[in-house]
């Protein structure tokens, strides 16, 4: 019995070992083939540049950035609310595999991606910024507030008179339990939307991504300061600013705010002529359904559309993200014992709280924005933000999990590199491996995404279809990400389960106390 034991203690751990390095292994497999060439004629001196601008921040346009950062907040509001509204009506439904299943499919597609779509509907418009914020996060709703529903204590809900409907037993029984957690979520996922409203901007709607666009085109590295240090004073005062009182005075203040954007008229039935035409396959379009010779044109068109767009953009996509994720975990590894003052001091401890939360608070696409300007168009730009953004994000909740960790330990516990590499790396371990499978569907659709700025992911050939005015090919590349996002979740929760950490227990900010309520904290952006 004894000599058992040891062995089943060890084996998850030899797994959980093995899987890290089958994912290291498959990355460095990928370099070779992988575009990392910095395109850029010099490099270091552009970086030189926008650091030397970045340190003298240029506020001359104080005006037109107030007001792009009080439009990102009115969007960010205005879509989560929308989205919120949306998730609450679908959680109780969300058992239900068609209400699952559409769930999926929209929180699977970027919001960029949505905005793009429905500037072919609505326009430059307040309609565009605010759907493409609300759809995903129904579908990110939906699933957390059902979540939450489940994991809330059953008693009460079987203590209900035998005869009380569903909605009774909803509203009265298991709602009442999850209220807090619901208000707390929802005060993170503005947050996150705050981030998705800035990067619509790179899509032409007038919030701080907008403005950050413009500035770097013009090379006027001073103003993009003054852009970045705005938004992430948003980011840093939200809690202070956003309490639950007020939450329905910004609310209404934001649609009264929406109301007065101005928006170029579009052709009359775009919208009817969106849903029965423009994604309707071209084939299918022109021809007549009840003749093969029509099918088999369709047929031609997706094996060329398949072939020569979906697959290397799926390719590129792809090696995007193993290389990023593999970077992530290297950056969480060196930055979450950076939120831990026992190893790294007090000083120490302020600057590495102040990077991880300017790479966790930065979108993914905007540092991909920044770092194309220094390296050029290859995949190299995507890497590194992908690989920034994605480890702070994991850092940071390892460093919390590590303070925690920490004060559990006994006063004359050691301190510096032999605490973090001892005591506190065993035993986050499990949860760091987690925490990088949650956000491998997550870089799955970040990498997509960065198509849009030029670099040959998925993204790339979407936006040349859309430009091309050729909507059904976007559809359809649009449809091989969201089924690439979801075979990697899959994919993620079998390695979750095959090696045990599907219950690991971690804390963020008190929101999520099981994994499954930890991976909708950090999912979406």
């Amino acid at each position: 019995m004894t000599s058992i034991a040891p062995e089943r203690r060890r084996l998850p751990r030899l797994g959980r070992i093995g899987t890290a390095a089958a994912f290291v292994a498959l990355a460095v497999a990928l370099l070779p083939i992988a575009d990392l060439r910095m395109a850029s004629h010099d490099p270091w001196a552009e970086l030189g540049r926008m650091g030397a601008g970045l340190l003298s921040p240029d506020f001359s346009s104080l005006g037109a950035l107030s007001y792009a950062a009080a439009l990102t907040v009115a969007f960010a509001i205005c879509g989560v609310a929308l989205g919120a509204t949306a998730g609450f009506l679908l959680a109780p439904l969300y058992r239900f595999a068609p209400v699952r299943l559409l769930c999926i499919a929209i929180r699977s597609i970027h919001e960029l991606f949505w905005a793009i779509l429905l500037l072919q509907v609505t326009g430059l418009s307040a309609t565009t910024g605010i759907l493409a914020i609300a759809i995903p996060y129904a579908g990110i709703f939906a699933k957390v507030f059902s979540e939450y529903l489940d994991e809330a204590d059953s008693r009460p809900a079987a203590a209900m008179p035998p005869r009380a409907d569903f909605v009774s037993v909803h509203f009265f029984a298991r709602l009442p339990l999850a209220a807090r957690e619901f208000q707390v979520y929802l005060l993170y996922r503005l947050e996150c939307g705050l981030r998705s409203s800035a990067v619509l901007g790179f899509v032409g709607l007038p919030t701080l991504g907008f403005q950050l666009d413009t500035f770097f085109k013009q090379g006027m590295y001073g103003a993009v300061a003054a852009v970045l240090i705005i938004y992430y004073v948003l980011i840093a005062t939200m809690r202070l600013w956003m309490h639950w009182p007020l939450a329905p005075v910004y609310l209404i203040g934001s649609i009264g705010f929406m109301a007065t954007l101005t928006t170029p008229p579009m052709a009359q039935g775009a919208l009817i002529r969106f849903l029965t035409s423009d994604i309707v396959p071209a084939p299918l379009r022109n021809g007549d359904l009840a003749d093969g010779e029509t099918w088999s044109r369709f047929f031609d068109w997706l094996h060329n559309l398949l072939v020569n767009q979906a697959l290397p953009g799926l390719t590129a996509t792809m090696i995007v993200t193993q290389i990023a994720l593999v970077l992530a975990g290297f950056v969480a590894l060196i930055g979450f014992p950076l939120l831990v003052r026992p190893v790294i001091g007090r000083f120490g401890s302020i600057i590495g709280h102040i990077g991880l939360v300017v790479g966790r608070s930065t979108p993914e696409y905007m540092l991909a924005y920044i770092a194309l300007q220094v390296f050029g168009p290859s995949i190299l730009p995507a890497v590194i933000a992908l690989g920034l953004h994605n480890g702070a994000i994991i850092a940071h909740l390892l460093g919390r999990q590590s303070a925690h960790v920490h004060e559990s330990l006994r006063q004359d516990a050691p301190r510096g590199i032999v605490l973090y590499a001892y005591e506190l790396l065993p035993r986050i371990y499990g949860s760091f491996l987690a925490l990088c499978l949650y956000r491998w569907e997550i870089i799955v659709r970040e990498s997509a995404i960065v198509g849009l700025l030029g670099i040959a992911t998925l993204g790339f050939y979407v936006d040349r279809a859309i430009q091309e005015i050729r909507i059904d090919r976007a559809v359809i590349l649009l449809l091989v990400t969201m089924l690439a996002t979801v075979a990697i979740d899959y994919i993620s929760r079998k390695f979750r389960a095959a090696i045990g950490i599907e219950k690991l227990v971690a804390k963020k900010d008190q929101v999520p106390t099981s994994a499954t309520n930890l991976h909708a904290a950090i999912s979406g952006r």
